[in-house]
């Protein structure tokens, strides 16, 4: 069972911020590579469908625009 603490919950446990630093940070690392991601996916979908570039010049252009910008923000 749990055990009952007075006063506030904040202060009844020991917290692990090494652990917290750690998990923050992976998740900004994450939503950076997911943003990119997703920028880069809808500026090649929009080459594709609203040019006469082709899949294969939008794929090239997908994999460029991650790889820039990975450089670019990491």
């Amino acid at each position: 069972m749990a055990e009952h603490i007075e006063g506030p919950a904040e202060t009844g446990a020991p917290m692990d911020y090494a652990e917290h630093e750690k998990t923050y940070k992976a998740f900004l690392i994450g939503t950076k590579f997911v943003t990119i991601f997703c920028v880069a996916l809808l500026v090649a979908m929009a080459a594709l469908f609203f040019t006469n570039a082709g899949a294969i010049a939008a794929l090239i252009l997908f994999v460029l625009l991650n790889i820039a910008g990975h450089y670019l923000i990491g």
